[in-house]
């Protein structure tokens, strides 16, 4: 992406909204725009720290995206902005290069960078869900995925694209998987109220830094619609030992920066790893306003500690 307007990044198409990048749809209605509304008011305040580094004018690192830009609504763009990071265009001088492009695959050469400059996230060149459920199988020592043509009773059955929110609960065994799908347990993340529960973890250098207790009512499990949505830490979420389980995952995917989707099984209690995401967005707009400030502010302390050159 240039710094073409945002607009251009969208297409209107058959009454929906396309994603040029990635081709996802979305639907234009009223949720839409609140959660338009909502966005903006926290883009105010992510303006407003990104004015004060500017004027405050104080040294600090420099970051360059590379192949493309992050817009102001992945949650890159307000972090950096709060460490302190200044964004330049030229790749070869930044004091950190991070590979950003919102594809499930990539394919990216390491550009020609300066000596000590940190690099982030081009060790992770794919996202797909049935890699996904391969990593997390190795970090835990248990499994996620199925075989859709001898599985007995209920899975899952979603794309492998990166953020399509097109699961569904299927009966096994199928005659034939269908192509482009991945097959997984349907793990019951069911809490009080109706709903499931994901337990988004942010990573920061590969170590979870905040979680998202991400709420929304069963029937609607694979939908992006929470009804409420609560900041919390790691440590009040996970073990010692799932901790590590995730930083293992993070590890082995090349997952420097980005977001994991934890579930918790109601029955067994064991944590499953089911989406990974590399170019994140966020905070989640469910998320009130003040706790969508800590959880940047926490995540732009972390971001400032792993990827800052270290000053000799």
């Amino acid at each position: 992406m240039s710094e073409r307007l945002w607009i251009t990044d969208f297409k209107y198409d058959e009454g929906t909204i396309l994603v040029k990048k990635t081709g996802h749809r979305i639907v234009p209605d009223l949720s839409l725009l609140h959660s338009i509304f909502i966005w903006f008011c926290f883009y105010f305040f992510a303006q407003t720290w990104r004015t004060w580094r500017r004027v405050t004018g104080h040294k600090r690192p420099t970051i360059a995206f590379y192949p493309d830009k992050p817009r102001p609504w992945y949650f890159i763009w307000p972090v950096m902005h709060v460490s302190g990071a200044k964004l330049i265009d030229d790749v070869s001088t930044a004091d950190i290069v991070f590979q950003f492009d919102d594809s499930t695959e990539t394919d990216n050469a390491i550009p020609a960078v300066k000596e000590g400059a940190r690099l982030v996230n081009f060790g992770c060149q794919d996202v797909s869900k049935s890699t996904v459920a391969e990593v997390f199988e190795r970090a835990s020592g248990y499994t996620l995925k199925v075989d859709p043509t001898t599985h007995q009773g209920r899975m899952v059955e979603k794309s492998e694209m990166n953020a399509a929110h097109d699961g569904r609960v299927l009966e096994g065994p199928l005659d034939a998987p269908v192509e482009g799908k991945a097959y997984q347990l349907l793990i019951d993340n069911e809490i009080e109220g109706g709903l499931v529960e994901d337990l988004r973890c942010c990573l920061v250098g590969g170590r979870p830094t905040v979680v998202f207790r991400k709420r929304r009512p069963l029937e609607r499990r694979f939908l992006n619609e929470n009804v409420e949505v609560l900041l919390d830490e790691p440590a009040n979420c996970y073990t010692a030992d799932e901790i590590a389980v995730i930083e293992r995952f993070a590890a082995e995917l090349g997952l420097d920066w980005g977001g994991v989707d934890v579930l918790r099984d109601r029955m067994s209690g064991r944590i499953y790893i089911v989406d990974a995401n590399k170019t994140d967005m966020g905070p989640p707009v469910a998320l009130k306003l003040a706790a969508k400030l800590r959880a940047t502010r926490r995540m732009a302390r972390a971001f400032a500690g792993a990827f800052a050159p270290k000053k000799r």
